[in-house]
């Protein structure tokens, strides 16, 4: 069978990467055309569209690209027409994936929907439109099943979060603790400042500097798959910091405790037991937007799922050199770091069991096949 997969930003990369795999033991005939990255292609996917163009960060970031968003839109449309796959896969990515599930569903193809859009944040009416273009939604956050079913009256599958397998699968490699000798005398503080270029100019001049107040410290950057080395090094010349490529998970795993810009990230470092700050910027339009339509008490998954502040919060005009150096000296207390770990403890009891990749793989696929026979 023939699968349509979109996804926006490297998260998304790495959900569909891991999802292909799962569907190609299923489907021994599988073909895969995408919107995606580096993973999906090495799993043997047609990328239609690079990662790297497709995210934008922001409500005014959106706005300032809208005309070539709109061209994507157009072409996504009709590659979708040439291809004619048996289903289309969107992976998050709301904004892009809602509109072409709205067109897609009046031409007959069927929607398949693997990690929700956050509509329990912001936009819930968007909820309405799910219910009606899509055939099927698979949810990976413990809260996000009663919300639609309870509240919306939209059954979902719940299929547990895909990081739990990727944070279990790992080993560290023997290239990384060659290529990275960190020396074990002083603690080293992963930076993990996001995966888009707007995130990257926000957040690492912070981290930056408040590294170099720390010289009894050493500091890594994880670098985001789908970036350049020259988007960090204006930032990184001339200091001690360390920029790690595709060793995020090994960086992580060796880390006494993490600056994390929200997102993803914050889960991943959890799942590590790695303590950590969050921080968070955006252009000053963005938030004042954000700050008016989103309803949430918290920005990290950490923090919503656990429904209470677990790992402090960061952010606008609170998130400077001064605020992140009174958290990190205060994270470094081990009294801190026990009680922070503890939550972590009950925050992978609530997140399912593993294994998400494989049941959305095998729901998608005896969907299909039920359907033509």
């Amino acid at each position: 069978m023939k699968y349509y997969l979109i996804s926006g930003e490297a998260s998304g990369d790495l959900h569909g990467a891991h999802l292909i795999k799962a569907l190609k033991q299923k489907d021994s005939d599988a073909e895969f055309r995408v919107w995606g990255g580096d993973l999906m292609q090495a799993e043997g996917a047609t990328v239609v569209k690079h990662i790297n163009t497709l995210a934008y960060m922001g409500f005014w970031e959106v706005l300032k690209h809208l005309p070539e968003i709109l061209q994507n839109i157009t072409l996504c449309k009709q590659d979708i027409l040439a291809f004619a796959p048996d289903a289309i896969v969107y992976i998050d990515y709301p904004g892009f994936n809602l509109r072409i599930a709205r067109w897609a569903k009046t031409k007959g193809f069927t929607n398949l929907y693997y990690i929700s859009p956050q509509v329990w944040a912001w936009k819930e009416k968007r909820v309405l439109q799910m219910k009606r273009d899509l055939d099927a939604l698979y949810v990976i956050l413990p809260f996000e099943k009663p919300f639609f079913e309870d509240k919306h009256d939209f059954p979902v599958h719940f299929v547990g979060h895909p990081l739990l397998d990727y944070v279990n699968q790992h080993s560290t490699s023997s290239a990384f603790l060659e290529k990275y000798p960190f020396s074990k005398a002083k603690p080293l503080i992963a930076l993990l400042p996001g995966s888009r270029i707007q995130e990257i100019k926000k957040i690492l001049p912070l981290f930056v500097r408040v590294a170099k107040a720390y010289p009894e410290l050493q500091f890594a950057i994880a670098k985001a798959p789908n970036l350049k080395e020259e988007v960090y090094f204006p930032y990184i010349k001339n200091t001690p910091i360390t920029l790690v490529h595709n060793h995020t998970y090994d960086l992580l795993k060796h880390s006494h405790t993490a600056l994390v810009t929200s997102g993803t990230a914050t889960l991943e470092t959890a799942l590590f037991d790695v303590p950590q700050i969050v921080c968070y910027r955006s252009s000053l339009i963005s938030y004042w937007i954000g700050k008016k339509i989103i309803r949430l008490r918290y920005i990290s998954l950490v923090n919503l799922i656990l429904e209470q502040p677990a790992v402090p919060e960061l952010i606008q005009n609170n998130c400077d050199v001064n605020t992140i150096r009174i958290a990190l000296d205060e994270l470094m207390l081990p009294e801190k770091r026990s009680e922070m770990k503890k939550h972590y403890k009950k925050l992978k009891s609530l997140l399912g069991e593993a294994g998400a990749s494989q049941k959305t793989a095998e729901r998608i696929y005896n969907q299909l096949v039920s359907r033509q026979s």
